[in-house]
């Protein structure tokens, strides 16, 4: 399966999608070698998650147990309750408005972000993903769901969708068509879509409901912010530097990348914690 694929360009395809020249340019990129140190420093001042929790840890889990799906999958059709209608209703409003002052990231996407790291505090507890991280990672691809106009709406998706270059191995990677042009609108190539850039094979295997309506949109935030989180929980325990680097590395493989994303997820959670 191609969802992730080595490559040189920053625009060549990578597995949470396709990275944007202009994206990699607007982003302070650390010098090899020293991102392991700017990860130890986001983990020691990113606010500890009980900060921004509406309820205590326990009855977070129940709530996000409460709305998934049978499989965890996040599958349309499955069951939704209504205890929690979605992953942002975990996060306090007040510790998002306030969030969202001091990093600069509007407040849907950081709502989004947050969700995500409660929801898999509760699903998958020794993960240990962090807001600032998946908020690093949707600065980079897609500068929070606004590149080239695009604006994340109060329902969480990107109108116009975002979607990556077409992937034919000129200015990228090449990806033949994997899904149709169901998710990305071509039926002869693959491109990268929505606010965290998932290439389409990726998508269907990784694709989540963080919005609990039923259906997996890669352009919807919520969705997509869970399916990242999910992604890089698969590699481990994210607390550890050596764990990071490699699913972030994974994300996309360019050492450089992985640095911009540790520099980036400091920078946020740093303003936070001030």
């Amino acid at each position: 399966m191609p969802d992730r694929i080595d490559h040189d360009r920053a625009d060549a395809a990578r597995p949470g999608g396709t990275a944007f020249a202009w994206a990699m340019s607007a982003v302070l990129v650390a010098s090899a070698g020293v991102a392991a140190w700017f990860l130890l420093g986001a983990l020691s001042v990113t606010p500890d998650p009980e900060g921004y929790l509406v309820a205590p840890p326990a009855d977070a889990a129940a709530a996000v147990a409460e709305t998934s799906d049978p499989d965890g999958r996040g599958n349309a059709g499955s069951p939704v309750a209504s205890v929690v209608h979605g992953n942002v209703d975990l996060v306090d409003p007040a510790w998002a408005k306030r969030t969202a002052v001091a990093t600069g990231i509007p407040l849907r996407a950081l709502s989004a972000y947050a969700g995500a790291e409660l929801a898999l505090a509760a699903e998958t507890p020794q993960c240990g993903v962090r807001w600032s991280t998946l908020a690093a990672l949707g600065s980079i691809e897609s500068s929070h769901g606004t590149h080239a106009g695009s604006a994340i709406g109060d329902d969480g998706v990107a109108r116009p969708g975002i979607f990556g270059v077409d992937l034919t191995g000129e200015s990228s990677a090449r990806i033949g068509d994997t899904d149709g042009g169901v998710w990305d609108g071509k039926p002869d190539i693959d491109r990268a879509v929505g606010p965290m850039q998932f290439i389409p094979a990726t998508w269907e295997t990784w694709g989540a409901d963080g919005n609990r309506d039923g259906a997996r949109d890669p352009q919807q935030i919520d969705d997509a912010a869970l399916a990242a989180a999910r992604y890089l929980c698969h590699h481990g325990d994210l607390s550890t530097a050596d764990a990071w680097r490699t699913a972030v590395f994974a994300y996309n493989h360019l050492e450089s990348y992985v640095d911009a994303v540790a520099a980036t997820a400091n920078e946020y959670a740093g303003r936070a914690a001030r």
